[in-house]
């Protein structure tokens, strides 16, 4: 089985870790590739300006990937064009953090609060909760006040933060699980649980975790993606005469782990 992890920015300086992450998460049979974009794309998607100009390369990376891969994982909490790869992933399942934390969170506790870096996520990363039909689990999303270049900068201060706001949303909002929302905010969650006592989800090992589960069930048991009603692909002759996909996708590192 292969899964591609996409960072959808224009730096790989998180790349190598997530997919040392990656690397221990995973099963045995399994080999992880995991690619960020060229130099010339944001590197952050805090606006949504940013995640406008990233959605073609997703689409673009996914087209190509669904020929050789199981399942895609795009590494951003906001999910951005998860919608629009799964309408060209072909068999190969998408997964993204958001969606797949709070799949998660809901097996795990009644409600969930999100760690999240700045106010400024918070609208977009709401309204993707309720979209996914977990808003009533929501107790709160709090703020670290931290950019996504910040979390990795002082392990100590993000700890602080991530400690002080988890714990606040544990016993003042009544949060029976806990979610990293952020994918740089990975190596935190271990430490917290023990430290807070209750499930810490990490968001890179969630979606990826969600997405070799997914590949698995397609693969036994023929649950593919649908391509019925609104999960209807492009027609194969307007991509052809339109020219759509005839370049190469627009990838900067590209790093592989070993099955």
């Amino acid at each position: 089985m292969r899964i591609l992890w996409i960072d959808p920015i224009g730096t790989d300086v998180f790349t190598a870790d997530v997919l040392k992450i990656l690397e221990a998460a995973k099963r045995n049979n399994i080999q992880v590739d995991a690619v960020s974009l060229p130099g010339d794309r944001p590197d952050h998607l805090e606006y949504h300006a940013y995640e406008a100009l990233v959605i073609a390369d997703i689409v673009r990376i996914t087209y190509e990937a669904a020929r050789d891969y199981d399942a895609v994982v795009i590494g951003c909490f906001y999910d951005v064009g998860l919608r629009e790869a799964r309408e060209v992933s072909g068999r190969a399942i998408v997964t993204a953090p958001c969606q797949s934390a709070t799949a998660i969170a809901s097996n795990l506790g009644n409600t969930f609060s999100v760690l999240v870096g700045r106010r400024k996520w918070i609208p977009k990363m709401s309204e993707n909760v309720r979209l996914y039909g977990h808003g009533h689990r929501l107790a709160s999303m709090r703020p670290l006040d931290l950019g996504v270049h910040d979390f990795q900068v002082d392990h100590a201060r993000t700890c602080d933060r991530l400690l002080t706001e988890g714990r606040k949303a544990v016993q003042e909002d009544g949060a029976e699980v806990l979610i990293l929302g952020c994918t740089a905010e990975y190596g935190f969650n271990k430490e917290m649980q023990a430290e807070l006592g209750v499930p810490v989800i990490d968001a890179v090992t969630a979606p990826f975790k969600y997405a070799e589960f997914l590949a698995e069930l397609a693969e036994r048991f023929g649950w593919y993606p649908s391509r019925m009603w609104g999960s209807e692909a492009p027609p194969p002759e307007e991509l052809e005469a339109w020219g759509l996909f005839d370049r190469p996708a627009p990838v900067g590192t590209r790093l592989s782990s070993q099955p």
